[in-house]
């Protein structure tokens, strides 16, 4: 029995987002599973250019889904925390039955869901239905719209209905417009709780972020900027925010405690 399972689209979404309350979970004696959905090698070598600039700004010319792996596993040695990797590809190498690559610009990428996705989203519900038992699950908002959060997302909701949480997706959460898009200040079924963080919360957060040594450059100017922003995030926010939909706000008490 897992005290949470958080659902993260890519190799690193959990820990961006969640990383301070998985590691006050894990440093209480909890059990915590990290789920990374879009973790597969690519079908083909014949990347789109997208990939390619994506590759070269990683730095990462060959295997570099491997490669993310390896930092995502560094990243929950960090966190105390259990993984999972599943098979299915990043949206950016993912292709359609013309051979074709479905996304191939940021705009795609954070646009609607491909229509040749629609069974993705079914195939993963089921998939989901297979987890281990948990107290809680945590699933992207999908906030900031990428479709591989989008898609995780749904399939979640099929799966967990009412029961699901929700986090905000780090960095496009930094935009409190992007958060207020996807979850409607004027709905009243929408219910939060912001989780406190200890600096040792945040410090594992920053190590577990910084293991991520492909990425750090796409969402921050080096350790020192990374540092500033994510402690100046959880200043902002007063930790580290989570979501339900339908309950009662009382479910959402006591979400860190080991025994929930």
């Amino acid at each position: 029995m897992y005290n949470a399972i958080y659902l993260s689209p890519h190799l690193d979404d959990a820990p961006l987002s969640c990383g301070g309350q998985i590691a006050q979970q894990t440093a209480a004696g909890g059990q915590v599973l990290i789920v990374t959905i879009m973790a597969g090698e690519p079908a083909t070598d014949g990347f789109s250019a997208y990939a390619q600039e994506l590759h070269g700004r990683w730095q990462l010319a060959h295997d570099a889904v491997a490669a993310r792996r390896t930092e995502d596993i560094n990243a929950c040695v960090i966190l105390r925390a259990a993984y999972r990797h599943w098979e299915i590809p990043d949206c950016i190498y993912r292709m359609g039955t013309d051979g074709r690559a479905l996304y191939t610009d940021w705009g795609q990428i954070t646009g609607t869901i491909h229509p040749a996705e629609e069974a993705l989203v079914q195939t993963l519900a089921a998939q989901f239905a297979t987890l281990p038992a948990s107290r809680k699950v945590v699933a992207p908002l999908a906030v900031g719209n990428h479709v591989d959060h989008q898609i995780v997302r749904r399939a979640a909701e099929h799966c967990f209905g009412a029961d699901l949480f929700y986090y905000e997706d780090y960095p496009y959460a930094r935009d409190e417009q992007a958060v207020t898009a996807v979850v409607s200040p004027v709905d009243p079924a929408w219910h939060s709780q912001t989780i406190p963080l200890t600096p040792a919360d945040i410090a594992a957060k920053i190590e577990a972020i910084a293991a991520y040594t492909s990425q750090v450059s796409t969402f921050f100017n080096g350790r020192a900027d990374l540092e500033r922003q994510i402690h100046h995030h959880v200043t902002n926010v007063g930790g580290e925010r989570l979501w339900q939909h339908g309950q009662h706000p009382g479910m959402l008490d006591h979400f860190t405690g080991v025994n929930l």
